[in-house]
């Protein structure tokens, strides 16, 4: 039976039946950062049920409105992430999205084990054979992944020049490769094939528990190959993860997912990008593919994405790329202009 931090939510732990059906989702394979997650909504949803008088048991789609209402109006909390920080009250769209999404997993949980009839958390659906889409309980807002400027990008590498070999080799490797987090930190010696500059990502360290090959530059082999000989004179030869702490406190243990959040964290203090976080570099790495004329299928088996929507989220021109083209085929179309009107200086 896989472990669960129940300390974190201790509302959802005290109910038999959220607890059973939290236990379930570890217990089936879902990522850690994805029960953390789970058990936050859920636990968010039984305080909010137990406040109002409600057994989940009995709760029907009007108790879930007003749940959905109270976090769409709830006062902000500290903001979390770069650029966080909203203007009026209420919790991030993403936020409010995602909880929904668990505890409609926790009800369906319950109906499927025949505790409940039906599920009260309604579900969209898409529009198919000319009917028109069902719209689900929260309406989704879209917004472009940010992506920073050459003037910024420029700033972020000439902060990273001074911090150390580790570090360095991360901002590389997180760019070229368009890593995620998670799996920049679990990265393995083994994973490398230096004859093709290629990194083999496990499908263990994925999001989407497949495979895939990335590739990096004669750069980011440099560095690699640089860390290689500092890491084992600090901490010999060992297998295992790559990227190892230099702490007093964990000397050469595996890096965590939360020293790479740290290490960029300061990044963004040193060199003044405030909105820098650690997907930034993958958010660029993927724009820059598609400016490199790459097919939208191409970049999303760079990225390990399942669906084309997702990677079309990633790919978007800045309003300055936008301008430029414009500009360019404006030109292109009124020299035409010109040119066929230069023909009525002709006679026939």
């Amino acid at each position: 039976m896989v472990d669960v931090p129940w300390g974190k939510f201790p509302t959802l732990a005290a109910d038999q039946e959220a607890r059973r059906w939290l236990q379930f989702m570890a217990n089936i394979g879902r990522a850690p950062n994805t029960i953390d997650a789970y058990g936050r909504a859920v636990d968010d949803h039984l305080r909010f049920c137990a406040a109002e008088g409600t057994e989940p048991l009995y709760a029907k789609a009007d108790t879930v409105a007003a749940w959905i209402g109270e976090m769409l109006e709830r006062p902000p909390g500290r903001p979390r992430g770069k650029g966080a920080s909203r203007a009026g009250p209420g919790l991030a769209n993403a936020t409010v999205q995602q909880r929904v999404v668990a505890v409609r997993s926790f009800y369906e949980f319950l109906v499927e084990d025949g505790l409940r009839e039906r599920n009260p958390v309604r579900r969209g659906q898409a529009g198919r054979r000319g009917r028109r889409p069902k719209r689900g309980l929260v309406r989704r807002i879209e917004q472009a992944p940010w992506i920073p400027t050459e003037a910024d990008w420029q700033r972020i590498l000439e902060a990273a020049r001074a911090e150390p070999l580790r570090n360095r080799l991360m901002v590389s490797l997180a760019y070229d490769g368009a890593l995620r987090r998670e799996e920049l930190v679990q990265l393995s010696g083994d994973d490398f094939d230096p004859a093709y500059s290629l990194i083999r990502l496990r499908a263990e360290t994925t999001k989407s528990k497949r495979s895939r090959e990335v590739t990096y530059g004669e750069a980011t082999g440099q560095l690699f190959m640089a860390y290689l000989a500092e890491r084992r004179s600090l901490v010999g030869r060992v297998g295992g993860p790559l990227l190892r702490s230099t702490s007093n406190r964990n000397p050469g243990g595996p890096l965590g997912a939360s020293s790479w959040s740290k290490i960029v964290e300061h990044l963004s203090s040193t060199s003044g990008v405030s909105r820098l976080s650690t997907h930034t570099f993958r958010h660029l790495r993927l724009t820059d593919l598609a400016r490199a004329d790459w097919t939208i299928d191409q970049i999303a088996q760079y990225a390990g994405h399942r669906d084309l929507a997702t990677t079309m989220r990633y790919i978007h021109l800045s309003g300055r790329e936008l301008a430029a083209r414009f500009h360019r085929a404006n030109t292109t179309l009124h020299a035409d202009r010109e040119r066929l009107l230069a023909r009525l200086l002709e006679t026939r």
